[in-house]
């Protein structure tokens, strides 16, 4: 596998050149500049370009000198923030520069939180005496070890030439093909998601799944990424280097996947990252081992009030997916199941907040059918692009239009009186203690409990609810604490992800119904200066408790008011739920219904009618004159023949 050049699409290289005075940083750029060493030159040279053509990827490089003055230090500090890579000088005929290195400037890179990568050049490699004579391996390895952002280290000459165009090459070729993402060097070793990423990729050209890439398959793989098969005697060449340093890397059939990434481990050790890198981004991944953006064509919402879910290929797709890996065939993929299904994607998605929080598991952290696609509908309402990222990581190929679609508009919805949606999302409101968290918990078979824990953060879960007819649809209900609304109907579009919305008092408080009214009101408002009205149901939470004397008079009154529905009473500690979660659904499936009303509301609605009438009058009216005029018209014109 021979490399390739993979710049990542990088149209340039900014490098920041930094130390101490007089250690060589201007004449270093003038000779890599002009190719020739400059007897006099400026302390502090302006931006200076290095063509394309002088690097093997083609892509120019704009140095950046700088000033180590105390004056200059803002300046230099503002540069460093804005690098790509930094080379970092020090004088060969100077060791006192090569000690600055990590008592100073070193230190100050981590003071400034710089994350480009840092290049080591010794500078004056002419001038150094035999009494500065030393190994570079042996002086820098313990600096490299302390400061593991340090790439690599070089010394050059500017006076003679000698690899000054290479200590900029190795500026590039950090940004370009970074070691960090791929490559642990303290234990010699590719990272979990370069790994990962390389097991998809071998996973494709694998196309009998049989653990090993025959010859034609390798060759598939060469020619896709390098643009050029491998000859016979080059794939037994292969084979035979992998095979005398480890031996389970090949096998009869040909390389497995062991072999696959050793290949990768060896070219990474001689310094060829840039064929590792080809790789990983002729198959879309960026420099953190993701897919870039530009390779999830996420279909887009023209509307606030649409949402984007799986398609029924898409679920029927994961639910082949969790048969597959459901080795025990038992409903239930375990924990180590989930890690064999997620091992060709960065991480395991389902294992990231909110979504593990999200779902009941197992008491051993598995997951059923119905929990395993709540996820997925969950991750896809929250964050299509991740949902498809996943997707694709665990082996869908094809377009994004098979397993993702976008609803119809909400507002849409409401004039039909119908909702043709799979997933709904309701806002869960309420004040403080008023039992949100504990119908959350019921929602997934949660057991009830007295221990009282506020809610800091917003909390997602997610099941699905048996619809008329055998359908099932996907509930995700959205807690809002109570100290975050006033932040999130701060903003027009707070609703538009909104289905419905549901309003928790704890109906043995006068208060709690009080300050439940007033969120009512407050999302009934904005919903109407927004446009982005919603259904909304009141709750009337542990109806085991005594209520006081006008609760259910004060409720009814208030569901009146706002015509909406009468509140659902329900006791989650006494299991009595009074099909709520349905009721949710039945309300979010027609939204025409149970939108709240304000007074503000009404009078606008009254005047638009008004207005509305006004116009047909005016209309008829004009109407009947012109057919009038029309009448007297054609009469006249007969009385004058």
């Amino acid at each position: 596998m021979p490399g390739a050049s993979a710049s990542g699409g990088r149209t340039s290289v900014r490098v920041v050149v930094v130390g101490d005075r007089a250690t060589g940083k201007s004449s270093l750029i003038a000779a890599a500049a002009s190719d020739s060493f400059p007897e006099n030159v400026q302390p502090v040279l302006p931006p200076t370009r290095l063509p394309g053509d002088l690097f093997a990827e083609n892509v120019p490089v704009t140095i950046i000198d700088t000033s180590s003055s105390l004056e200059s230090r803002g300046r230099l500090a503002e540069e460093l923030k804005r690098a790509d890579s930094v080379v970092l000088t020090y004088a060969c005929d100077q060791p006192s520069s090569m000690n600055r290195l990590g008592s100073f400037w070193l230190q100050e890179f981590r003071r400034l939180e710089i994350k480009a990568p840092i290049v080591i050049v010794g500078c004056k490699l002419d001038k150094r005496g035999e009494e500065h004579h030393l190994n570079l391996e042996q002086a820098m390895g313990p600096i490299m070890r302390q400061f593991r952002e340090i790439e690599t280290c070089i010394e050059c000459s500017a006076a003679n030439l000698v690899q000054v165009i290479d200590a900029f090459y190795y500026a590039q070729k950090a940004v370009l093909h970074p070691t960090t993402p791929i490559f642990d060097h303290e234990s010699q070793s590719l990272k979990p998601r370069c790994v990962r990423a390389l097991k998809r990729i071998f996973s494709l050209f694998d196309l009998d799944e049989d653990g090993a890439l025959n010859d034609e398959e390798l060759n598939d793989f060469q020619v896709k990424c390098f643009n050029a098969p491998l000859q016979p005697a080059e794939i037994v060449g292969v084979k035979r280097v992998v095979k005398e340093k480890i031996p389970a890397g090949v096998n009869d059939i040909g390389l497995t996947l062991t072999g696959f990434l050793f290949l990768h481990a060896l070219f990474i050790e001689k310094g060829r990252l840039e064929t590792t890198w080809t790789v990983l981004r002729k198959f879309g991944y960026n420099d953190e081992i993701k897919l870039r953006g530009d390779c999830l064509p996420i279909p887009s919402k023209k509307y606030l009030d649409q949402s984007i879910e799986l398609t029924s290929e898409a679920v029927e797709l994961l639910k082949g997916i969790f048969s597959a890996f459901d080795d025990d065939k038992d409903g239930v993929l375990t924990s180590s199941e989930l890690d064999e299904l997620f091992s060709t994607a960065p991480e395991n998605p389902l294992e990231e907040s909110p979504y593990k929080e999200a779902v009941e598991r197992t008491p051993l952290g598995g997951l059923s059918l119905s929990a395993f696609l709540s996820e997925w509908a969950l991750m896809t309402s929250l964050d299509p692009s991740h949902s498809l990222a996943n997707l694709t990581y665990i082996g869908y190929n094809c377009d994004s239009a098979s397993v993702l679609r976008v609803t119809r508009r909400r507002s849409v919805d409401c004039k039909k009186q119908q909702s043709d949606r799979s997933v709904y999302q309701c806002f869960v409101f309420g004040p403080k203690k008023a039992g949100k968290s504990s119908l959350l918990k019921s929602f997934l078979g949660r057991p009830f409990s007295n221990e009282y824990v506020p809610t800091t953060d917003e909390r997602f879960v997610a099941n699905a609810v048996d619809c008329p007819g055998g359908i099932k649809k996907t509930l995700i209900l959205r807690e809002i604490p109570e100290d975050e609304i006033k932040k999130l109907l701060s903003t027009k579009e707070s609703l538009a992800a909104c289905d419905i919305a549901v309003f928790v008092y704890d109906s043995s408080d006068e208060y709690s119904l009080k300050r439940t009214s007033e969120l009512l009101m407050d999302v009934a408002r904005q919903g109407e200066v927004s446009g982005f009205s919603v259904p909304c149901l009141f709750i009337a939470a542990k109806d085991d408790l005594d209520s006081y004397p006008m609760a259910i008079k004060d409720s009814a009154k208030i569901c009146l008011n706002f015509r909406i529905d009468s509140p659902i009473h329900l006791s989650v500690k006494e299991r009595d739920l009074n099909s709520v979660f349905s009721r949710i659904v039945t309300a979010a499936e027609h939204p025409h219904l149970s939108v709240p009303e304000t007074q503000v509301g009404r009078n606008q609605k009254r005047f638009r009618q008004f207005v509305n009438r006004s116009l047909v009058s005016a209309s008829v009216a004009a109407g009947v004159g012109i057919v009038g005029l029309a009448a007297y018209r054609s009469y006249a014109a007969r009385k004058r023949t």
